[in-house]
């Protein structure tokens, strides 16, 4: 292990510092998923904040929580404020939570001020203002005055280099949360010290997205299993042909030199033997089972065959640490689900440490109802696949400790 990624893990937590009687500043990432009307439809970003928020209020801290919510560009966006947050994590605290319209002014920082211990508040969306996603200094210094403490618990966010993940930690003392503590223990030991066999099981649908990853487990892995729309610019590298399938032509190239190097380095990389295919990506549409080589030049593999399953499960059985992300296909369809369900329940049977991350791949545990039979899923994203590439997240660099 580096010294950089050994120095990373050891991060100080929010365990480390004293905090009675002080006003904390805590990032969270509330990006939680809503319905066309608003609503909240996945609470399990509030919830995995919980025990961090839990933790400061019982040492007699005061609590200001910021977080972004969606995509509102530096501005104003009414369905995008915080108030369905604060209803929902006032519920799960059973606590008051205030809720301001604004994230920094004389009216915030008065607020800020009149807390006392055992008290919450959440800002407006950070993302409203453009002085966030710029890291400007003078947005970051608004924020911190709030508080004595900074504390970064939203791991999802760590690789954004934003104000309220990195620009605050110039001007107040800062440490993990549980969350954040958790999410580098687990996936820098991945990196550190897996328990061999490891197998990485990636999918999804694009290439691009992962070859960093790819690259830097090539050293780490047994076996990487390759499903989803990925999976078909690595088999047209191979020469096979894959009709009207997702294809990223200008990854081909590198698709080849991964399972070059791959081969050097002694790690497996497993591809789809046979494909459901359909002519639509649709519920109903006609399909039809094809062997790796046979899919028609006018239909799309849609989802792993049966073949691809028991190639797939033959190297799950064996492993001792695995991370999954991405699905097998496209499962947010019925009729091409079958894929990424079945390997979901594949893992977990196994004895293996299995490590989830990346947002469909949860999807699909949660709606077979296998989360709790999961060793760790990653709120992470894409920082979790950042992380895995090697790369520094500029909100954990940023964590200066408490003296």
């Amino acid at each position: 292990m580096t010294e950089k990624k050994k120095e990373v893990m050891e991060k100080q937590t929010v365990k480390d510092i004293g905090l009675k009687n002080k006003r904390v500043l805590m990032r969270v990432d509330f990006n939680v998923a809503l319905d066309k009307e608003g609503n909240i439809t996945d609470d399990t970003r509030i919830r995995a904040s919980l025990p961090t928020i839990r933790y400061i209020l019982e040492q007699g801290a005061s609590l200001i929580l910021m977080s972004h919510l969606g995509r509102p560009k530096g501005k104003v966006v009414e369905k995008l404020r915080m108030d369905v947050v604060a209803r929902r994590l006032e519920k799960l605290l059973k606590k008051k939570v205030l809720k301001l319209d604004e994230c920094v002014g004389s009216e915030v920082k008065k607020k800020a001020e009149e807390m006392k211990p055992d008290e919450v508040m959440l800002l407006e969306n950070t993302r409203f203002y453009k002085g966030e996603t710029d890291n400007e200094p003078q947005f970051a210094k608004k924020l911190a005055c709030l508080a004595d403490i900074f504390i970064n618990d939203a791991f999802g966010t760590a690789h954004r280099a934003h104000a309220s993940t990195v620009g605050v930690t110039r001007f107040l003392p800062s440490a993990a949360g549980f969350l954040m503590g958790k999410e580098l223990e687990v996936l820098g030991g991945i990196l550190a010290n897996p328990q061999a066999p490891f197998v990485a099981i990636l999918g999804g649908a694009k290439v691009s997205d992962k070859i960093g990853v790819l690259l830097n487990l090539l050293d780490k892995c047994e076996d990487i299993l390759i499903g989803g729309g990925m999976a078909y610019t690595f088999l047209k590298a191979k020469g096979f042909p894959v009709g009207k399938s997702l294809l990223e032509e200008e990854k081909i190239s590198e698709a080849k030199n991964i399972m070059d190097k791959a081969f050097e380095k002694k790690c497996g990389i497993l591809l789809p033997l046979d494909h459901i295919v359909a002519k639509e990506a649709r519920e109903g549409a006609e399909a039809k089972i094809v062997e790796q080589d046979k899919i028609p030049c006018d239909w799309l593999a849609l989802d792993i065959g049966p073949e691809t399953l028991k190639l797939f499960a033959a190297s799950i059985k064996k492993a001792r640490t695995i991370f999954w992300n991405g699905p097998m296909g496209m499962f947010e369809i019925e009729d091409f689900a079958k894929g990424t369900e079945t390997i979901a329940k594949m893992l977990a049977e196994c004895d293996a440490t299995v490590v989830v991350g990346g947002g469909d791949s949860i999807a699909a545990i949660r709606r077979i109802g296998l989360e709790d039979k999961m060793s760790h899923i990653s709120t992470g994203g894409g920082a979790s696949l950042e992380f895995l590439e090697g790369k520094e997240l500029p909100g954990v660099a940023a964590l200066n400790g408490i003296s």
